[in-house]
C-alpha cells in the first residue's frame, strides 16, 4: 500500500474522521488519497489555524485531534497552535510534508528542519525516513499523544516515503509504549496530613479535566472547599456550594483570601504556574502541601513541605478516599469561614449601563449556558472576563489558552469544538484585536457549514495591554489603540454569516439568543465601555496593591 493511502487508513483505524488542513507539494499525495477516504478534510485559511482547530477539536471530546500542513512556511505556521496544545497538555497529531530525503540538508525549496524545530514544543518527534517507520511512528504517537500527561506530537513525512510502498502487515502490527511511571508510596502521609488540617483547600487544575466526578465526591467527602484555576473551569461545577471560584491574576478575592489562610493545600492536577502562586498568592510558609500529578517535572514548584503523589488525577484521588475511610470532618470554624466568603463573593454582574459593561455580556452568555453548550475564548479581558463571570457547569464546557496565552485561539478553536461535537451550540468570546488575527477563518466556517456564534467584546483597543498602561504606566497608551476597525457585520455577510450590532445592554440578551437559535455562524458585534477594567488585578509582584473593581470580592 502506498505511504500516504496507508496514513489515512491507519488514522481511520483509530477512528479519526476529521483533518484539519492546508495543502502543498509535499503532500500532496495525501491530498490525492483523501478523494478516496472516508476522513474528512477541513480546509482552513491558515495553518496556525488547523493546529487551533485541532486543538479545540481534542478539548471538546478528550481524543487527539489531527491537523497537517506542508513542508517550509505551511510547517512553521503550525509552530503557535503546536505550542499552545504543549503548554495545556493537549493530545494532538501534527502531519508535515517534508522534501525528498534526497534533498535533506541541501537547502532546498521550502525545506525547514521541522524535527528540530518542533521539538521544544511537542511532547515527541519523528521523521519517517523509511517507509516501514510510518505505521510505527502513527501507533506510537498515538499512543504517547495521550499517555501520561498528554500533548502533541510530529510527524515529519519526506515526499519521497509518502510515495513509496509500505507493507500492509505493518499497519496492524503493535509496537511496545512505555507507560509513565507511578508513585504512589506516600498515600498514607497525605491521608494523615489531611486528618490532621485544619484549614485544607482542594486546588484543582487542568490535570484533573477527566477526573471531575472524583473531584467532586472527595470535597463533599472531606467537606473541604475547592479553588479553581483558569484550565479547570467547570471540573467542580462553579454553582456548586464548595467552589470558591478561580484563583490568579483576575480570580475572585475570595478565593485568594480562603487560599492564603489554608494551612494545607491538595493540588490535584496543577503545576503551581506563576498567574495562580505567586509571593503575592502563596499561603504562609507553614502551610503544607500534597500534590497529585502524573508529572513528575511538577513537583517542587510550591517550594514547600510536600508529599508527592506520582499519578493520574483519578487514581489518586480515589486511592486519598480509600485511605481517608472513617474520616470525619474536624474543622467547624474553617467551615463557617469559607462558607461566609463564598456567600460574600455572590456578586450580580446584571450591571445594565451604556456603553455596555463586559459583565453584562457574561450574566446574558451565562443564562443561555446549557449542558450541551461549549464555550471558547480568545486571550486577554475577553478572556479574564469570562472567567471570572461565567458559569461553567461541566468539565470541556470552557475551552481557552492557557499558559500559552494565544491571541487568536477563540474562534479556530470553536470551530474544532463544533466539528467535534456537531450537535451542540458553539460559541467564542473574543475581543476585536484577537478576532482580526484570524478572521479569514469565517471562510471555513461557511464553506465547510460549521456554524459558531462568535460573541465580539469590540472597544477598539487591545484591551489588556491598555488595562496595563492606564493602571501601571499613567495612562501613556502606545500601540493599543485599534484604529480603522471593519465594520464587523458588513465584513460577516462578506463571507456568507451573519452580524447583528449591540449598542445597549437591553438588547445583548435577544441578540445572544438569536445568534445562537440561527444556526448559522454569526458575530454579534457588542460594543463594550473601554474604560471597564477587569478587576481584581492581582499582580505576581508583591509590592504592588492590588486593584479591586465594583466587587470586594
Amino acid at each position: 500500500m502506498q505511504g500516504s493511502k496507508a496514513l489515512l487508513k491507519m488514522l481511520e483505524d483509530r477512528g479519526v474522521e476529521n483533518v484539519f488542513g492546508y495543502p502543498g507539494a509535499t503532500v500532496i499525495p495525501i491530498y490525492d488519497e483523501f478523494l478516496e477516504s472516508n476522513v474528512r478534510h477541513i480546509l482552513v485559511r491558515h495553518e496556525q489555524c488547523s493546529a487551533h482547530m485541532a486543538d479545540g477539536f481534542a478539548r471538546a471530546t478528550g481524543t487527539p485531534g489531527v491537523c497537517l500542513a506542508t513542508s517550509g512556511p505551511g510547517t512553521t505556521n503550525l509552530v503557535t497552535g503546536i505550542a499552545t496544545a504543549y503548554a495545556d497538555s493537549v493530545p494532538m497529531i501534527a502531519l508535515t510534508g517534508q522534501v525528498g530525503t534526497g534533498f535533506l540538508g541541501a537547502e532546498a525549496f521550502q525545506e525547514v528542519d521541522s524535527y528540530s524545530l518542533m521539538m521544544p514544543v511537542t511532547k515527541h518527534n519523528f521523521r519517517v525516513l523509511d517507509p516501514e517507520r510510518l505505521p510505527h511512528a502513527v501507533y506510537e504517537g498515538w499512543k504517547i499523544c495521550q499517555s501520561g500527561r498528554p500533548g502533541p506530537v510530529h510527524i515529519d513525512m519526506p515526499v519521497d516515503q509518502l510515495k513509496s510502498d509500505i507493507d500492509e502487515d505493518l499497519l496492524t502490527k503493535e509496537w511496545g509504549v512505555k507507560e509513565p511511571a507511578e508513585d504512589i508510596s506516600r498515600i498514607n502521609d497525605a491521608a494523615m496530613l489531611i486528618r490532621n488540617a485544619e484549614r485544607p483547600v482542594i486546588l484543582v487544575g487542568g490535570g484533573a479535566i477527566n477526573a471531575s466526578a472524583e473531584v467532586i465526591r472527595f470535597a463533599e467527602f472531606t467537606n473541604t472547599p475547592v479553588v479553581t484555576t483558569l484550565m479547570s473551569l467547570g471540573i467542580v461545577p462553579s454553582g456548586h456550594p464548595l467552589n470558591m471560584g478561580p484563583l490568579g491574576m483576575h480570580g475572585r478575592l475570595g478565593a485568594l483570601d480562603l487560599f492564603q489562610s489554608a494551612d494545607l493545600i491538595i493540588a490535584i492536577g496543577t503545576k503551581f504556574s506563576d498567574r495562580t502562586y505567586n509571593p503575592h498568592t502563596m499561603p504562609s510558609a507553614d502551610c503544607k502541601v500534597i500534590q497529585i500529578d502524573i508529572d513528575a517535572t511538577q513537583f517542587g514548584k510550591s517550594k514547600r513541605d510536600s508529599v508527592d503523589i506520582l499519578c493520574d488525577a483519578k487514581q489518586g484521588t480515589l486511592l486519598l478516599l480509600e485511605a481517608l475511610k472513617g474520616y470525619k470532618d474536624c474543622h467547624s470554624e474553617w467551615d463557617g469561614q469559607y462558607a461566609k466568603l463564598r456567600k460574600r463573593c455572590q456578586c450580580s454582574f446584571d450591571i445594565n449601563t451604556d456603553p455596555i459593561a463586559p459583565q453584562k455580556v457574561m450574566h446574558e452568555i451565562s443564562k443561555l449556558l446549557d449542558d450541551d453548550v461549549i464555550v471558547t475564548t480568545g486571550v486577554g479581558q475577553n478572556q479574564m472576563w469570562s472567567m471570572h463571570c461565567l458559569d461553567v457547569r461541566r468539565p470541556r464546557q470552557y475551552i481557552t489558552s492557557g499558559s500559552f496565552g494565544t491571541m487568536g485561539f477563540g474562534l479556530p478553536s470553536a470551530i474544532g469544538a463544533k466539528v467535534a461535537k456537531p450537535d451542540s451550540k458553539v460559541l467564542t468570546i473574543v475581543g476585536d484585536g484577537g478576532l482580526q488575527m484570524v478572521i479569514q477563518e469565517l471562510a471555513t466556517s461557511v464553506a465547510e457549514d460549521i456554524p459558531v456564534t462568535i460573541v465580539l467584546l469590540n472597544n477598539g483597543w487591545l484591551g489588556m495591554v491598555r488595562q496595563w498602561q492606564k493602571l501601571f504606566w499613567d495612562k501613556r497608551y502606545s500601540g493599543t489603540k485599534l484604529n480603522a476597525d471593519p465594520n464587523f457585520v458588513k465584513l460577516a455577510e462578506s463571507f456568507g454569516a451573519w452580524g447583528i450590532t449591540v449598542e445597549k445592554s437591553g438588547d445583548v440578551g435577544d441578540a445572544l439568543k438569536q445568534a445562537m437559535d440561527s444556526d448559522r455562524t454569526c458575530i454579534v458585534d457588542i460594543h463594550v465601555n473601554p474604560e471597564e477594567d477587569i478587576c481584581p488585578m492581582i499582580l505576581a509582584d508583591p509590592s504592588v496593591p492590588i486593584v479591586k473593581g465594583r466587587c470586594p470580592y
